[in-house]
């Protein structure tokens, strides 16, 4: 490249050619291959023997969108499913900030000590703009994910309803296979992703805050009803009063509510997870919950009312998949959608033309 500064009018001024630069690309990156994946084989007998390794990539794969991942991941569900179904499943949620994964790692310790193995499944919800998630709740569980017992999986909701769907389903079957009699599953925050936590786990524990203001003002009538226990974290200094305040506003708004189906009677309990403070009384109610459904037939009855539910939800998946994946289908809705904008076919007959032609298809 020619520089004006090597003119004469400058003397003095002389500009290097520079030394030629390095590759971008490193040269030895081409020796660094990935392991090749286990067979399913491998996968399930490492799952079985309690290995962590092969239950993470088995959840990997359970994850992936990968459609030869997911033919393997059913596979590998399909054996492990006569090894699960041993363990309690218990749901956590709250409004953000209520101090869930600070209290999940205060719980855990204490199942923990009666020995057993802990999975916590920890779903980060994901950005709508970017589809990524920190991940970081392993973070705000320092003692829990050092524990050898334990085993704590974030994952990101990856735009399913609350971050809750069938492959968190899928992994707690992965999870007690590999021998983890306890599974927590912490959601998102409260709303209607809820529903779908409570169609897969045993017990329902709702975590609140007091001196928020309004307490009952937060409440959601479906998500009171849906909780087996309600505590009151941050429950110690000088926010005891208003916690214990907060305690006897929802035990009242309890009483509101008709009776549960399994005919318990939701407890409100107060505790601090920072402290560690009303942690054994806590968990002496979930104990307490388990006995009286097991004694009188519940826990049964709802495990298999849930086991219904999900080969529903997985038909409805599969029906949604293959309606969009369809060819015919997709150049149908490109046109009929370009109708629909220029206001020439309204939204819901351009819906019943792309249904009755995906439809006739089975005729």
């Amino acid at each position: 490249m020619d520089h004006p500064e090597n003119a004469a009018d400058y003397k003095g001024l002389t500009v290097n050619s520079g030394i030629e630069q390095p590759p971008v690309i490193n040269p030895y990156l081409t020796k660094l291959r990935r392991k090749p994946l286990p067979s399913v084989g491998e996968i399930v007998e490492g799952i079985l023997k309690g290995n962590v390794t092969m239950l993470s990539r088995a959840v990997t794969l359970v994850e992936s969108v990968n459609p030869d991942h997911y033919a393997k991941a059913q596979e590998v569900i399909e054996k492990c499913l006569p090894h699960s179904g041993h363990s309690r499943r218990i749901g956590i949620t709250g409004v953000p900030g209520a101090g869930k994964s600070t209290s999940i790692d205060a719980f855990g310790l204490h199942v923990l000590k009666d020995g057993g193995k802990l999975a916590v499944l920890a779903v980060d919800p994901s950005s709508e703009r970017t589809n990524g998630s920190i991940l970081g709740d392993k973070t705000r569980m320092e003692k829990l994910s050092t524990h050898p017992g334990a085993f704590i999986r974030p994952s990101p909701s990856a735009g399913s309803l609350g971050g809750v769907a069938r492959k968190t389903r899928e992994t707690v079957v992965l999870c007690e296979a590999a021998g983890y009699n306890n599974i927590f599953i912490e959601t998102v925050g409260v709303g209607q992703s809820e529903t779908a936590v409570h169609s897969m786990v045993d017990f329902f524990l709702l975590i609140q805050l007091a001196g928020t203001g309004d307490e009952l003002q937060g409440i959601k009538r479906g998500i009171m009803e849906m909780a087996d226990g309600i505590v009151i974290n941050k429950a110690d200094g000088d926010n005891l009063q208003r916690a214990q305040l907060a305690q006897a506003q929802f035990r009242s708004a309890l009483h509101l509510f008709p009776p549960t189906a399994s005919g318990w009677k939701p407890e409100v309990l107060t505790y601090s997870g920072y402290y560690e403070i009303g942690i054994p009384e806590v968990w002496d109610m979930v104990n307490r919950y388990f006995d009286f459904v097991t004694d009188n037939g519940y826990f049964t009855r709802r495990r298999r009312q849930q086991a219904k539910y999900w080969m529903r939800e997985t038909i409805d998946e599969k029906l949604r998949s293959h309606f969009y994946h369809n060819p015919e289908i997709s150049t149908l809705l490109k046109s009929l959608e370009t109708e629909v904008l220029e206001n020439r076919q309204s939204s819901f007959t351009a819906a019943n033309s792309v249904l009755d032609s995906y439809f006739s298809n089975f005729k």
